[in-house]
């Protein structure tokens, strides 16, 4: 399926007065609930908007490639696709599989019907959501955390609680072959995301440590490459801009550094977030950018030439996982207790 036409991009100026006349879209599935937001590693302190009652259950949001689809990941072992224009849950489709919840899903960049999924249950899952079958498991030998998907869709990089990365083949002489797990490498430090550079085939990857510094590595050797040191805490959350141009670093102390990817320098940093990054990413242009968070109730939206915060979007709860669509100026996230909530869904020019 050909991805969308994107849309054209809207000035800084008058960002604001377009995305605020977006309407929200709720998808709430009844057979997903109880607490547990992305909390990998260091729980945040509970506040009078960050109870267990108010926490939702979904840990992971992620869109695929053309944007036509949306996946979400539960605490509840709940891994589900939906259909953003079909709000209704018996339009979507229900992945069974996992007995543990679900930390982390990501979609092929090749393939729109590609996903795949690591659990606590010590999995990673690679389904086709066509079928709804689960075409490959891989254990993991722990229990998963995180995963990344390399440009090409040749390889994927999970990530343990142990901090331990596990890379995973998918290609072999130029030939595409079922997933294979690579040697586990140990992290000397805590690793809660990584990123792969957009080169094909995969050379380097990109990784966060608990010591405030972002490591680029080799891949599949991990060998370290180059050290940015970027926060005066751990380093949580990773986000190349869709141009190439900045890297987005979310820390625990509640700040996103935008770094230049030319010559590594640090543009500006924002200070508009309440706590830890769980999550952050930029709009279709990589014009916009906003971070995921489990504390404080909303999610600021910034614009990344001049780090002047454009627009603050209301929400009832904490939302610790934010996902902009491919194509357009949607902006998915949770945290919500009726469910996930895409702006933009469900009416407007954007």
């Amino acid at each position: 399926m050909a991805p969308p036409q994107p849309r054209r991009p809207i000035a800084k100026d008058r960002f604001s007065a377009l995305f605020s006349a977006l309407k929200t879209q709720t998808y709430h599935d009844p057979s997903s609930r109880g607490p547990g937001s992305h909390t990998p590693k260091d729980p945040p302190k509970e506040t009078p908007t960050n109870t267990p009652s108010r926490q939702t259950s979904i840990r992971t949001i992620a869109w695929s490639p053309t944007g036509h689809l949306i996946a979400t990941g539960s605490a509840d072992r709940t891994l589900r696709v939906w259909n953003p224009e079909k709000p209704q849950v018996k339009n979507s489709t229900e992945l069974r599989g996992h007995t543990g919840g679900i930390e982390r899903v990501a979609w092929n960049p090749t393939k729109e019907a590609e996903l795949a999924s690591v659990s606590s249950d010590g999995t990673c899952k690679f389904w086709d959501v066509r079928s709804k079958t689960c075409t490959a498991t891989i254990q993991l030998g722990g229990e998963g955390l995180t995963i990344s998907w390399a440009v090409d869709g040749s390889a994927v990089m999970v990530g343990r609680k142990d901090d331990t990365l596990i890379p995973i083949s998918l290609l072999s002489d130029q030939q595409h072959h079922p997933p294979t797990a690579l040697p586990p490498s140990p992290q000397p430090t805590q690793t809660n995301q990584t990123l792969f550079p957009p080169s094909a085939p995969p050379s380097t990857i990109l990784l966060t440590t608990s010591a405030g510094s972002i490591k680029l590595a080799t891949y599949p050797a991990l060998q370290t490459l180059h050290t940015l040191h970027a926060h005066t805490s751990a380093c949580t959350s990773l986000a190349l801009s869709p141009t190439g141009r900045y890297l987005a670093v979310g820390g625990s102390d509640a700040l996103i550094s935008l770094w230049d990817t030319t010559d590594w320098v640090c543009r500006r940093t924002l200070a508009g977030m309440a706590g830890g990054v769980r999550q952050v990413g930029f709009s279709w242009d990589g014009a916009f950018v906003c971070g995921g968070s489990d504390e404080g109730a909303g999610i600021e939206i910034a614009h990344v030439e001049t780090g002047e915060y454009v627009f603050g979007l209301a929400t009832t709860a904490p939302a610790p996982c934010v996902a902009w669509h491919p194509g357009r100026y949607w902006l998915a996230y949770s945290g919500d207790p009726a469910g996930l909530k895409i702006v933009g869904a469900a009416g407007g020019s954007l």
